[in-house]
């Protein structure tokens, strides 16, 4: 069984794979150091919302080191270059005004933060989903990687987080909360552009597409359930509709982090096959209660807790906490493993491969 049958018939729920599979994401700075260890210059695919850069990039480096999977995404357009604001400040494809940080890229100025009406978001021009180079290095990665890996394309801040991201959260969920017109009119645009992506990756042959945005926090979701249900779950529906008259056997996958258990019975209602990353040490993501209650109708990508295990566990612990969720959550197949997040740079290269190596210690069947 190869990994892109592995992976498959985990994600579907189809039986059991002759062992679970695993997936991982790499900061920049473990990118270099594996790509040194493994002697592979490090590509990267630049995203078009810098943070999902690594989440589509180094995939060689990735499956050398025992990934199953490989994921694919959109990156800026042909000919684009980031326009340089003040220092290291730089100005998006969106608009965004991004800074580096240590561990991620926070936008510190969002083209829409004075945004008031329907006019405002109507003028605004979203780049474009179907612009030239959008997806050259895509296609180039299905057609090295996609005979023998199981293929994610991403599409992730699939709707509520670019949306807010594009005019700050206050300012949204303020609209939100009073009924604003003009935030209909912006998912409306966000909804069209994310619908775009998942479309081309569909018709370039990828195996699953990769949705998702934060809906929760560490104790609660950001929005209540009936909002999310009322003004985003139709959006989802609608998008999973047209994805899958492009191609009925495409896998969803549906990300969010946070405490977004109250959601899971609604992803299972509109079709989401897998659900990532089954954030640990939130309310309701207790590995067994989930398996018990959703097992027979959703498998479960994720899992590893990457807040304090990975940057600060010791072996043994890293290793019980894998042994652990390959009993529960693959128990009877269902469960990709992995990482609840890309690694950053506080875990130790060594850490990433006890992971690994215990993966597939623990994931045989």
């Amino acid at each position: 069984m190869n990994s892109k049958e592995r992976v498959r018939i985990a994600l579907t729920n189809k039986g059991v794979p002759d062992r679970i599979p695993i997936q991982f994401d790499l900061c920049k700075s473990l990118t270099e150091h594996f790509g040194k260890e493994l002697g592979i210059v490090p590509e990267y695919a630049w995203s078009y919302y810098e943070d999902l850069t690594y989440r589509i990039s180094a995939n060689e480096i990735r499956t050398r080191l025992g990934s199953d999977v490989v994921v694919v995404g959109g990156t800026v357009a042909d000919g684009f270059k980031p326009v340089i604001v003040q220092d290291n400040i730089t100005l998006n494809e969106f608009g965004m005004k991004m800074k580096p940080t240590a561990l991620y890229v926070e936008v510190v100025e969002c083209p829409l933060k004075d945004a008031k009406s329907t006019a405002d978001i109507e003028v605004y021009k979203m780049p474009d989903a179907y612009a030239k180079g959008r997806f050259a290095i895509a296609k180039k990665e299905i057609e090295k990687f996609g005979s023998n890996y199981f293929v994610i394309g991403d599409c992730e801040l699939s709707i509520f987080e670019l949306a807010w991201h594009l005019t700050g959260l206050e300012t949204y969920m303020m609209a939100l909360a009073m009924g604003d017109e003009w935030v209909e009119k912006l998912n409306d645009k966000v909804e069209e552009w994310t619908t775009g992506l998942a479309i081309q990756q569909a018709k370039l042959g990828v195996d699953a597409i990769w949705f998702g945005e934060d809906l929760g926090s560490q104790t609660s979701t950001l929005i209540s359930p009936d909002m999310w249900r009322q003004r985003f779950r139709p959006r989802y529906e609608r998008m999973f509709k047209k994805l899958r008259q492009s191609n009925p056997d495409i896998v969803i996958i549906m990300h969010s982090d946070g405490a977004v258990a109250p959601l899971l019975d609604d992803f299972i209602e509109m079709g989401v096959d897998a659900y990532n990353p089954v954030q640990p040490n939130v309310p309701g993501s207790d590995p067994k209660q989930l398996k018990d209650k959703y097992g027979n109708s959703i498998a479960f990508f994720g899992g590893i807790d990457q807040q304090q295990l990975l940057p600060g566990g010791d072996e043994k612990q890293i290793r019980d906490e894998i042994k652990c969720r390959c009993r529960i959550l693959g128990d009877k197949g269902g469960y990709l493993l992995a990482p609840a997040h890309i690694i950053q740079a506080d875990v130790k290269p060594e850490t990433v491969k006890i992971m690994i190596k215990a993966a597939k210690e623990f994931g045989k069947y």
